[in-house]
């Protein structure tokens, strides 16, 4: 019998941000993708690491070894701030994604991913100066490069993905080649070949649906309010019900029209075409199991 596939899930979110994201009626980052894991690769198991946590750091991250271990990494969003490497639990994770890129254990990550697929390569990230994209990302167009890459097979050419995010990557890492943008964030998604690793990504989460978008939004509702994205929680109210309605009734004509929301949101089909093509063209084949 064939021993199943073993995933290495990272969170990387602090045990105080976990705590609020909960509250505000969120899974968890790794709950998300353990789910979408699981979904399309049902046999799989999975070990998470929360390396913001005092211990993880205090034991020691995975080594070289531990890492050979597993047919893939998978990077969650997260609220640290990249560039801010005197902060350990920063400096920790850029070192584990490093050490991924020489062991050559195929990553894919989304929104944090994508920073550190970018900065563990040689690339750069900085503070979008255009402020936060939040809710949605609108009008995400592939590159000419993304027409035949195997992490976008089956996308369409101009797509929107759910989103949350300040920073953004500014310089694509030596390997790297820039696969989607839009006017907001030029690069949306990246590959990172380096060293014996490849490293797939997104700055937009395919592991989120509507109802985990809604809830983010409450659980950043003071900030958002702050930033002039709403007039007030009542406003704020209004577009969170709505979005939980279309959640729980994915058909409505009225809302899919009023939210401006369509199939490549709201199938599973479309939003996660690149993890599945991650599973399918780079897992799958490293593990033999093509």
């Amino acid at each position: 019998m064939t021993n199943p596939l073993r995933f290495l899930i990272i969170d990387g979110y602090p045990k105080q941000s976990r705590d609020e994201l909960q509250e505000a009626g969120m899974k968890l980052a790794w709950e998300l993708y353990a789910d979408m894991l699981l979904q399309h690769l049902s046999q799989a198991v999975y070990d998470v690491l929360l390396p913001s946590d005092p211990v993880p750091r205090r034991a020691g991250m995975p080594s070289a070894k531990d890492l050979h271990r597993y047919a893939g990494i998978i990077w969650t969003g997260c609220n640290l701030t990249i560039y801010d490497t005197d902060n350990p639990n920063v400096s920790s994770q850029i070192e584990l994604a490093k050490n991924a890129f020489e062991v050559g254990v195929p990553s894919y990550g989304s929104c944090w991913g994508i920073q550190m697929a970018a900065v563990a390569a040689g690339g750069q990230v900085k503070s979008n100066p255009k402020g936060r994209e939040m809710g949605l990302a609108r009008k995400i167009y592939q590159m000419p490069e993304a027409y035949n890459h195997p992490m976008f097979e089956g996308k369409p050419r101009v797509f929107e993905g759910f989103v949350s995010h300040d920073d953004i990557v500014t310089k694509i890492p030596p390997g790297g080649v820039l696969l989607a943008g839009n006017s907001f964030a030029n690069v949306q998604a990246i590959a990172v070949t380096h060293k014996n690793g490849t490293f797939w990504a997104t700055q937009y989460h395919p592991e989120y649906n509507l109802h985990e978008m809604a809830r983010l939004i409450v659980a950043r509702q003071k900030k958002l309010i702050a930033a002039g994205f709403f007039h007030g929680h009542e406003d704020l109210t209004n577009l969170v019900d709505r979005m939980e309605a279309l959640a729980r009734e994915p058909g409505r004509k009225d809302l899919r029209w009023q939210l401006a929301i369509d199939d490549d949101v709201l199938s599973d089909q479309i939003r996660q075409c690149e993890f599945v093509n991650w599973l399918n063209k780079l897992v799958l084949p490293t593990a033999g199991r093509s």
